[in-house]
């Protein structure tokens, strides 16, 4: 029973080190713009975070990452505020039902990248 536990945790870590990592040839992090604050308007930096750093984790579940679309998952924990979600993403979280890792695991990405992030997934599932 520990071993089992123990390659589950060893495979849950490598997974996660791997959630976040960015290509080399994305633009900088500096020049990205804010989080899109009109819900009419398309997230499209949230869309690009997403797909090439969270949904890594949130696509497949991974160690507990909601999926985006999951009311019944996303529902408390859009309950909490976007500033806890902001908060848990930008410097991580361990909970209940799994982990997050700080900054999804690209520390390249600015807190604006992430938040556009967090934006697109809670947008998919309210």
């Amino acid at each position: 029973m520990k071993s089992s536990t123990m390659l589950l945790a060893a495979l849950s870590l490598a997974l996660l080190s791997a959630c976040g990592q960015k290509e080399a040839s994305t633009p900088a992090a500096a020049s990205a713009p804010a989080p899109v604050a009109a819900p009419a308007a398309e997230n499209t930096v949230g869309k690009a975070v997403f797909g090439k750093t969270c949904s890594m984790c949130h696509a497949a579940g991974v160690a507990g990452a909601p999926k985006p679309g999951d009311k019944a998952d996303w529902g408390p924990r859009i309950a909490q505020g976007m500033d806890t979600l902001y908060q848990h993403a930008l410097e991580g979280f361990t909970g209940a039902k799994g982990q997050m890792p700080a900054r999804g695991g690209a520390p390249a990405l600015s807190d604006d990248e992430i938040k556009a992030g967090v934006d697109y997934m809670v947008a998919q599932s309210r």
